[in-house]
């Protein structure tokens, strides 16, 4: 480590010029992964903050709120399955909200109608105003993003293309589907809203598009044998079977898998033309009995400081850029994730040093010797 410290404090120029380029990879990745947890957070919030552990959809619905539809009778059966500790029913349509009695395209907000059943497991945590009630079915909570949008506690809003209005009696955090404010309704509402159209139930009883439940250790194969016609997953399953998920993330995890592999080629290639330019010294730091390991510890802590210290910087320089994004952005940046990727980050900057390491242990000290002016 000594031997690296001083080689830093004599070429500070040169390291200087390392250390900004792996900051900007590192302040790249952090930006990346924050914008791609921002944006499955607000895809699926729903499904991801909810108290439920396995969902049961429609046999060949692919997992699809959209694509599955139930009856309501199966939650009672449901709730009788071993481990299964409580069971409720869901429901989600895709509508837009009308400000006042404006159609005009800016006073129009698309939101996600939730229907579940008031009290149930799967009711949100007020954060502001009151909890859904089953004797009002016109009242919902919304999530706290519908105030952006100039909508406040008490306002009655109607839906476009519908007859049905309803009316704000409280806030929630963090429940958001589809990328859009999520607003929770009791079932009879949603389906009022859901099946407006005549047949679109398809004569199904009291239609949901999925039943939740909560339980450990539930086995979806005594599940499925026991509701006929059913699939059923875990939450996270779920989650995955949203329409477009799978793929948005898999886009932002490509740009990051690419951004990695490009850091370590990049900063493989630095240290090993900064070793090359040092062959001559190593060569006589050998000659005069330094051994391999001594020399290959010099260059590892070397890289291990200047990763560290680009890495820091990099963490600083994105929450200081999350402090000035716009409030709409989707981004989202957790520790967890911030601590895995700075592991990854310095994983790969050892790893790619392994080269130059690697060359180290190929120098002969008398053609080095041999070569010095």
């Amino acid at each position: 480590m000594f031997l690296a410290m001083k080689e830093i404090m004599h070429s500070k120029m040169k390291f200087s010029m390392i250390v900004v380029i792996f900051v900007l990879i590192a302040w790249l990745v952090f930006i990346l992964s924050g914008l791609g947890n921002g944006l499955s957070t607000l895809a699926a919030s729903v499904f991801k903050n909810m108290n439920a552990d396995y969902v049961v959809f429609q046999q060949g619905s692919q997992s699809s709120m959209s694509k599955s539809l139930l009856s309501e009778e199966l939650v009672a059966e449901a709730g009788k399955l071993p481990n299964v500790t409580a069971a409720s029913p869901m429901g989600s349509s895709m509508a837009t909200a009308l400000k006042g009695q404006s159609n005009k395209n800016e006073d129009k907000v698309d939101i996600a109608i939730i229907g579940i059943n008031p009290g149930s497991f799967l009711e949100p945590a007020v954060v502001e105003g009151e909890k859904l009630s089953a004797d009002s079915p016109n009242n919902v909570i919304a999530n706290v993003t519908m105030k952006e949008k100039g909508f406040k506690l008490g306002d009655t809003f109607q839906l476009d293309g519908s007859t049905e209005s309803l009316t704000i009696i409280g806030f929630v955090e963090n429940q958001t589907y589809n990328h859009v404010s999520a607003v929770f309704t009791p079932m009879s509402e949603w389906r009022k809203v859901a099946f407006a159209a005549p047949g679109s139930d398809k004569g199904i009883a009291d239609p949901v598009n999925a039943v939740m439940l909560q339980g450990k250790d539930i086995d979806p194969g005594i599940v499925n044998g026991a509701l006929s016609n059913t699939d059923t997953v875990t939450r996270a399953g779920a989650v995955q079977g949203m329409p477009g998920y799978k793929e948005e993330n898999a886009s932002i995890m490509m740009m990051l898998a690419f951004l990695l592999a490009i850091s370590a080629f990049v900063l493989g290639v630095f240290f090993y033309v900064i070793s090359i330019q040092k062959t001559n010294q190593f060569g006589i730091m050998k000659a005069i009995g330094a051994r391999n390991g001594f020399l290959s510890k010099a260059i590892m802590s070397q890289v291990f400081v200047l990763s560290l210290t680009s890495i820091v910087i990099g963490i600083l320089l994105t929450y200081g850029t999350a402090a000035i994004m716009p409030k709409g952005m989707p981004f989202k940046l957790e520790t967890n994730l911030v601590i895995v990727y700075s592991i990854i980050l310095l994983v790969i900057a050892l790893l790619s040093s392994l080269v130059s390491v690697r060359r180290i242990t190929k120098i002969d000290p008398l053609k080095a010797l041999g070569r010095v002016e």
